[in-house]
């Protein structure tokens, strides 16, 4: 199934941080943080013709902990959310 956000939305998938183990203490699931890193997956068209979208699919940004809508897509989870809630885009 494919998915193509409506004007100025956003589809985004979360990056999992590198997990670290440190002396042999494992944190569940419910206690870490939600990932402020997502790599954008698809981007709707923008709110009319003198506001395009300023992000584009592959992009790497930084997002709020607690933005956007989840939905799950072919048994993976991903947010919708509007451009402005991205806060940066991360450059290499």
């Amino acid at each position: 199934m494919t998915i193509k956000p409506l004007h100025d939305r956003v589809l985004v998938k979360r990056m999992e941080p590198k997990e670290e183990l440190r002396g042999g203490i494992i944190i569940p699931d419910t206690a870490k943080e939600k990932p402020m890193e997502a790599e954008i997956i698809a981007v709707g068209p923008g709110k009319d013709k003198e506001h395009p979208m300023t992000v584009k699919p592959g992009e790497m940004v930084l997002i709020g902990k607690y933005a956007g809508t989840e939905v799950k897509i072919n048994d993976e989870e991903h947010l919708i959310l509007r451009e402005e809630e991205i806060l940066a885009v991360l450059e290499k």
